[in-house]
C-alpha cells in the first residue's frame, strides 16, 4: 500500500515539474523588436504634426503589450551617417508586433509622407 502512495506522489511531483518547465520555456522566448529608422525629414511642419502623435503611439505600444527601449532624435554617429530619429519597441512575439504595426497604419502613412524612413521587425536574442 505504501508503494502505491509513493508512486502516486512521484507521478504528481513529475507532472508539476513538467508543467513548470513548460511554463518557463514559454516565457523564455526571445523578444522581437519593431525598429523605426528616420533618415531624413522631408516636411518639417508635417514632422511636427507627427511628433504630436507620440502620446497616442505610446498608449498603442502599451495596449499591444510592447515597451519602448529607445525613442530619440539624439543620436551620435560612430561611423556612417546617423539617422534623424530612431525607435526600438520590444514585443513578446511577432504576432503582437504585427498587430501593433497594423493598428498604426495612419501614423505610419504620415511618417512615410513626411520623412525618408523605414521600419522593420527583427528577432531578439
Amino acid at each position: 500500500m505504501k508503494i502505491r502512495y509513493a508512486v502516486a506522489l512521484a507521478f504528481a511531483i513529475g507532472a508539476v515539474g513538467v508543467t513548470a518547465v513548460q511554463s518557463l520555456a514559454a516565457r523564455s522566448k526571445p523578444p522581437v523588436y519593431v525598429v523605426v529608422d528616420i533618415d531624413e525629414i522631408t516636411d518639417a511642419e508635417g514632422f511636427k504634426a507627427l511628433l504630436k502623435t507620440i502620446p497616442a503611439n505610446t498608449a498603442a505600444v502599451k495596449m499591444s503589450d510592447g515597451r519602448y527601449l529607445a525613442r530619440t532624435e539624439n543620436i551620435t554617429a560612430l561611423d556612417g551617417t546617423a539617422p534623424k530619429a530612431f525607435a526600438i519597441i520590444a514585443f513578446d512575439s511577432v504576432e503582437k508586433a504585427k498587430a501593433y504595426y497594423d493598428n498604426m497604419r495612419d501614423t505610419t502613412a504620415m511618417r512615410i509622407k513626411v520623412t525618408k524612413s523605414r521600419s522593420f521587425i527583427l528577432d531578439g536574442l
